[in-house]
């Protein structure tokens, strides 16, 4: 049985009613869901939420999927755009926000604790990775991490290869001089 045809199984049974072929997907894609998004955010706390938003988005949404994609590319789509959504509002919210200096020196401690977990070149890497453009450090988190084709990221997102290829190549650019 092929991925393809155990996944629409899985999505036949959950539309019959079989709530068990709903959390066999979650199984299934959550780890992927949550890398996806960490990387894309840099925070376990932000990536969770945004986790749980996918989870409830496919849940809500399952009945209506269609198989004109991989249910993969489909998820896959689902978290890469909450996730450029999420970082869309949270940088609103910092731009506007007035918090006070006391709030900052939290985050801050947030970050010392994220240091200490990881290994330095990781940390720089994550770092570079989240002073890169969004759009580009989604296809630099699809072709590098998740290894998708320029092929598969374009069914993904909607955009063009060669304008993947282009975002590539500058968010790799870009990694590069910072990583220096």
């Amino acid at each position: 049985m092929t991925e393809q045809s155990g996944d629409f199984d899985l999505v036949n049974s959950f539309i019959g009613g079989d709530e068990s072929a709903f959390n066999k997907i979650v199984l299934k894609y959550q780890q992927k869901i949550y890398w996806h998004a960490r990387r894309m955010t840099g925070n376990h706390l932000d990536a969770d939420e945004i986790v749980q938003e996918v989870l409830m988005v496919l849940y809500e949404k399952l009945k209506d999927f269609q198989f004109k994609s991989s249910l993969y590319t489909w998820i896959y789509r689902i978290t890469a755009t909450r996730s450029i959504n999420f970082l869309r509002k949270k940088n609103l919210k910092q731009y506007f926000s007035f918090e006070d200096q006391e709030a900052k020196s939290i985050r801050s401690s947030e970050d010392i604790v994220r240091d200490i977990e990881t290994k330095e070149k990781l940390e720089r890497r994550e770092k570079a990775l989240l002073k890169i453009p969004a759009k580009q450090r989604e296809v630099f988190i699809m072709r590098s991490f998740n290894e998708l084709s320029y092929e598969e990221i374009s069914e993904i997102t909607g955009k063009s290869i060669g304008g993947l290829k282009a975002n590539y190549f500058h968010a790799m650019k870009k990694i590069m001089e910072l990583m220096k």
